[in-house]
């Protein structure tokens, strides 16, 4: 039998390659020779050997000297471009790499979805670590941020209910519950672990935005030590209903962060010692009306604080040891009702904290021990008995500002 051939078009397209390169080889041959002559003739008229009478002679040293001289200068071009080809191979190579690595990550990214919506809760935890995994690998932020946001969205779908367990008809309804509940509780436990990661490192996922608008929190969640920089943290209506929450010591600085309009309604969320840093922190709306929520030993500086129309009734809140240094802190139109708001110990300084329009009915407000120094305290307008310690508070020997246009009621 005889050998197979080659294809025509294989064999001819690889002969034009190589004419190509050997003309390229032999042109760029010739440009070196020329390129050097001429600088070589340059040399010559530079050194201002154009006129050399028959008494003078060019000797065999000095023009070996340029002869090298012109093959240098020739030499040091051939290296520069080199440089430069190599520089731009280099780019192309680094382009390529990033197509691939974002093709693969589309195809990973896919099938992580489909796990996501998966009926089966087992499928959709291993579809959350996929996407958790794919977040830590990305090749780009973008990337990044697009998992992430992806996991937010799942925990914002609405869920149905505790049908309750005990019944034997509503028996596997509550296990498919618990289990669907298992997935919530693991992306936001992942949450948690990747923002205590430190900024730069593997997965870190520290100054990306986090949408959690309207998630329920009811389990224990530990955010301890989380740092929640540079990005938008949005908690807006989101529901902590039961379990103990921490964000004991965790750091809001440098960006947006939202709880306009949470409900703090069970539980125990705990702030203590977090720090409120730049950036814009928002509480405005939010409903404190069960459980406890604690901001003791929590620093407020160089940002702006909004607690405005927040409603503190039938709950536990307290400020005690807080520190409220620069920036502003807004308290306007906030109702204080049927709970226990405790600002023992707290420190206003240099700050302009805002009171104004605040109602104070029932329940019972604490300022023994505070301390305003600096800055603008304002009171005017608020109505209600006068809370508990004020009048010591304000006699503190500082140079604060603190305006008592008030009109308390009875009782104050």
């Amino acid at each position: 039998m005889t050998a197979k051939r080659r294809p025509r078009s294989v064999t001819s397209d690889r002969e034009l390659r190589l004419w190509r390169v050997g003309r390229a080889l032999t042109l760029a041959f010739v440009a070196a020779i020329l390129v050097a002559g001429g600088v070589f003739y340059g040399l010559v008229v530079l050194l201002d050997f154009q006129e050399i009478d028959s008494t003078t002679k060019l000797d065999a040293k000095t023009l070996f000297d340029l002869v090298k001289l012109s093959f240098g200068v020739v030499a040091g071009a051939g290296a520069l471009v080199a440089l430069v080809v190599a520089y731009r191979r280099q780019r192309v190579d680094e382009a390529g790499a990033h197509r691939d690595a974002t093709r693969l990550h589309t195809e990973r990214f896919s099938q992580a979805v489909d796990r996501l919506g998966s009926d089966s809760p087992a499928v959709r935890l291993g579809g959350v670590h996929a996407l958790a995994g794919l977040a830590d690998d990305a090749p780009d932020d973008n990337l990044r941020q697009t998992c992430i946001d992806v996991l937010c969205a799942y925990l914002q779908l609405p869920f149905t209910p505790d049908p309750g367990s005990t019944e034997p008809a509503h028996q596997d309804e509550h296990h498919r519950y618990l289990a669907l509940r298992k997935v919530r509780h693991t992306i936001l436990g992942l949450i948690a672990d990747h923002c205590r990661r430190p900024r730069g490192t593997h997965r870190s996922w520290q100054g990306c935005d986090l949408d959690l608008t309207g998630v329920t929190i009811d389990c224990d969640m530990d955010f301890s030590d989380a740092v929640f920089s540079g990005g938008a943290v949005n908690l807006g209506r989101a529901v902590f209903s039961g379990g103990v929450v921490s964000f004991t010591r965790a750091k809001f600085c440098g960006g947006a962060v939202y709880f306009g309009d949470a409900e703090f309604s069970g539980g125990s969320v705990h702030f203590s010692g977090a720090v409120f840093s730049g950036g814009t922190v928002h509480f405005g709306d939010a409903v404190f009306s069960g459980g406890a929520v604690y901001f003791s030993g929590a620093v407020f500086s160089g940002g702006t604080v909004h607690f405005g129309d927040a409603a503190f009734s039938g709950s536990s809140v307290h400020f005690s040891d807080a520190v409220f240094s620069g920036g502003a802190v807004h308290f306007g139109d906030a109702v204080f009702s049927a709970g226990t708001v405790n600002f023992r110990g707290a420190i206003f300084s240099g700050a302009t904290v805002n009171f104004r329009d605040t109602v104070f009915s029932s329940g019972a407000v604490y300022f023994s021990g505070a301390v305003f120094s600096g800055g603008a305290v304002y009171f005017t307008r608020a109505t209600g008995p006068a809370p508990n310690g004020l009048a010591t508070a304000v006699g503190t020997p500082a140079p604060a500002t603190v305006v008592l246009a008030s009109v308390w009621l009875p009782g104050g």
